[in-house]
C-alpha cells in the first residue's frame, strides 16, 4: 500500500511538471498567435516571407548551436540526480555553461557574417538577410538560456523554464511590433529611393525579429535571478552528496557530445525539412512562372497563419516531451520497469486527449479560425488547416516518442528514424510540386508523410526497446470518438449562430461548447479512468466533480 502511494507520488509529480510546462507552452503559443495578428497587417504575407525565411535559418543554427542543450543537459543532470550524485550533477552544469557560450559565440557569427551568402544561395531570398543578421546574437544568449533551463528540469522542476517562456514570449510580442512599425517605415522610405517595393517588407521583417532577441535576453535575465535565488538550495545538496566519485570535465564533455549529436541530427532533420521544403518551393514554382511575389506570398500565407496555428497544440506536446526525458532517464537508471510503462502510456495518452480533439476541431473551424484570428475569409488559408491539421495528431506523438526514445537511452534512433522520414518527405513533395503541381498544398501534403514515417518507426523502436504495447483503445479510438461527437456539434452549433448572430462572437461560443462536449465524451465515454484522473494535479478535486455531476463512465464507479 505504501509503495503504491509512493508510486502515485512520483507519477502526480510528473504529470504535474508535464502540465506546467505544457500550459506555458501553449500560452506563449496564443500570444505567438495573438501578436502574428498586427504583425501580419504590418508586414503583409511578403513580409512575413521575409520573415519566415530569416527564421528557418536561424532555427537551424540554433539547432546546431543550443536548441538540444536543454535536453542533453536535462538527461544527464537527472541521471546523476537519481543516483545522489549531485557534485556530478552540478558539475555536469558547469561544463554545459562553458560549451554553450563557445559554441553560442561561434554560430553567432558565422550567421551574422554569413547572412548575405545564406539568403542569397541557401534560401534565394535576399533581401531576408536583414533580418538574419538581427538574429545571429540571438544564438549565443539562447545557448546560455538552454543550459539553465535544462539544468532546473533535470532537478525535477519545470517552474523556471514555464516562466522564462512565458516572459520570453510577452517581450518578443511588444519588441516584434514595435520593431517591425519603425522599420517597415524605414524601409518604405529606401523603397522609393531605390525602386523595390519589397524593401518596405524585408526591413519591417528585420524589425519584427528585433524582439526574438530582446525576449531571450529577458528570459535569461529571469533564469539567472531564479538560480541565484536556489543556490543555496544547490550548496546545501552538494554538501550532503556523499558519493566518492568525481567526474572530470573531459569525461563529461565527452558524454555531453555524444548525447548532443543524435538529438542535434534528429532535431536538425525536422528544421531541414522547413528548409528544404521553402528552398524547392521556391525553385519549383519559379521554373513554373509564378512570379516571386506570388510565391513569397503564398509562403507567407503557409508560415504566418497556418504554421502559427499549427504549433499551438505542438506546445503541449513539447511540454510533456521535455517532462518524460528526465522522468524516464530516473525510471530507467533506477531499472523501475512498471513506472517505465506507465510514464509512457501516460504520456502518450495525454498528448492524444489534446492532440485528437484540436486536429478535429481545426477540420470543423478552419474558416471560421481564420477570419476570427486573421480577419481572412479567403479559400487558401482555411483549405491549408483543414487538410494540414492531422499533422497535429502527428507531429504530436513523434515529438513524445522522441523524447520517449531519449529517456531511454535510445538516443540515437530518433535520429535514424529522421533520416528516413526527411527522404521519404522529400520524394513526396517533389511528385506532388512537380507531378501533380499541388503549388503550396504539397508543403502540407510532404509535412503529413514525414510525420507519419516519424510516428510508425518511432512507436515501432519504443516496443523494441521496452516492450511497451500501446493501449489502442483509450489512447487513440476512445479520444478520437469523442472528438467526432465534439466536431458534429460544434459544427451545427456554429452553423446555427453564424445565421443567427453571424461574427466572430458564433466562433467563440463554438469554440466554448466544443471544449465543453469533449470534457463530457471524454469521461463519459471512460478515456480517463479513476487513476488516470487521480494522477492530474489536483486529481481528487476533479474526481469529486467529476462524481457529483455524474460524468463518469459506468465501468468506472
Amino acid at each position: 500500500m505504501a509503495e503504491s502511494h509512493k508510486r502515485k507520488a512520483k507519477k502526480d509529480d510528473f504529470l504535474m511538471q508535464g502540465a506546467i510546462l505544457a500550459a506555458a507552452g501553449v500560452i506563449t503559443k496564443i500570444i505567438g498567435v495573438v501578436y502574428r495578428i498586427p504583425l501580419t497587417n504590418i508586414l503583409g504575407d511578403e513580409g512575413i516571407g521575409f520573415y519566415g525565411y530569416a527564421f528557418e535559418v536561424y532555427a537551424m543554427a540554433l539547432v546546431l548551436s543550443s536548441l538540444s542543450l536543454p535536453t542533453a543537459v536535462s538527461k544527464l543532470v537527472s541521471a546523476r540526480m537519481a543516483m545522489k550524485q549531485r557534485k556530478n550533477a552540478f558539475r555536469v552544469f558547469t561544463c554545459s555553461l562553458i560549451f554553450a557560450i563557445v559554441v553560442g559565440t561561434l554560430f553567432a557569427l558565422i550567421i551574422f557574417f554569413g547572412a548575405d551568402a545564406f539568403s542569397t544561395h541557401l534560401m534565394k531570398s535576399p533581401l531576408s538577410a536583414f533580418a538574419l543578421k538581427v538574429l545571429a546574437p540571438g544564438l549565443f544568449i539562447v545557448s546560455i538560456l538552454g543550459v539553465l533551463r535544462g539544468y532546473f528540469q533535470g532537478l525535477g522542476t519545470m517552474v523556471p523554464t514555464a516562466v522564462s517562456q512565458i516572459i520570453e514570449q510577452i517581450v518578443n510580442a511588444v519588441v516584434s511590433i514595435l520593431g517591425a512599425v519603425f522599420l517597415f517605415k524605414v524601409g518604405t522610405r529606401a523603397a522609393e529611393k531605390q525602386n523595390n517595393e519589397l524593401l518596405g517588407p524585408a526591413y519591417g521583417a528585420a524589425g519584427a525579429t528585433v524582439g526574438t532577441i530582446v525576449g531571450a535576453l529577458f528570459a535569461l535575465l529571469f533564469l539567472i535571478f531564479a538560480f541565484f535565488v536556489y543556490k543555496d538550495v544547490i550548496k546545501r545538496q552538494i554538501r550532503r552528496d556523499k558519493s566518492r566519485r568525481t567526474e572530470s570535465y573531459s569525461r563529461i564533455l565527452k558524454i555531453l557530445i555524444a548525447t548532443i549529436i543524435p538529438v542535434i541530427f534528429s532535431t536538425a532533420v525536422y528544421n531541414i525539412n522547413q528548409i528544404l521544403d521553402m528552398t524547392l518551393f521556391n525553385m519549383i514554382m519559379a521554373a513554373q512562372g509564378f512570379t516571386e511575389e506570388k510565391y513569397m506570398a503564398l509562403l507567407g500565407i503557409y508560415s504566418g497563419k497556418y504554421n502559427t496555428l499549427i504549433s499551438v497544440p505542438l506546445a503541449m506536446a513539447n511540454g510533456l516531451a521535455a517532462s518524460v526525458i528526465p522522468s524516464l532517464t530516473a525510471a530507467v537508471t533506477t531499472s523501475n520497469r512498471p513506472q517505465v510503462y506507465n510514464k509512457i502510456n501516460q504520456s502518450i495518452r495525454f498528448t492524444m486527449l489534446i492532440a485528437i480533439p484540436c486536429f478535429v476541431g481545426f477540420v470543423v473551424l478552419a474558416s471560421p479560425i481564420m477570419v476570427l484570428l486573421f480577419n481572412d475569409a479567403s479559400t487558401t488559408p482555411a483549405a491549408l488547416l483543414a487538410l494540414g491539421a492531422i499533422t497535429i495528431v502527428l507531429y504530436c506523438l513523434s515529438t513524445v516518442s522522441n523524447s520517449i526514445l531519449q529517456g531511454l537511452d535510445k538516443i540515437s534512433t530518433p535520429a535514424k528514424n529522421a533520416g528516413i522520414s526527411l527522404v521519404i518527405h522529400i520524394i513526396a513533395l517533389l511528385i506532388m510540386l512537380i507531378v501533380f503541381k499541388w503549388n503550396i498544398y504539397a508543403l502540407v501534403g510532404s509535412n503529413i508523410v514525414f510525420a507519419l514515417c516519424m510516428c510508425i518507426l518511432n512507436m515501432s523502436a519504443i516496443h523494441k526497446a521496452s516492450g511497451y504495447k500501446q493501449d489502442m483503445e483509450k489512447n487513440y479510438v476512445r479520444p478520437l470518438l469523442a472528438a467526432v461527437i465534439m466536431g458534429v456539434v460544434t459544427y451545427a452549433v456554429h452553423l446555427i449562430l453564424d445565421i443567427l448572430i453571424g461574427g466572430r462572437f458564433a466562433t467563440i461560443i463554438s469554440i466554448l461548447i466544443a471544449v465543453l462536449v469533449y470534457a463530457v465524451s471524454v469521461l463519459k465515454l471512460g478515456v480517463l479512468s479513476v487513476d488516470d484522473i487521480l494522477a492530474l494535479p489536483q486529481g481528487n478535486k476533479i474526481l469529486r466533480l467529476c462524481r457529483r455531476l455524474h460524468l463518469l463512465s459506468e465501468e468506472e464507479y
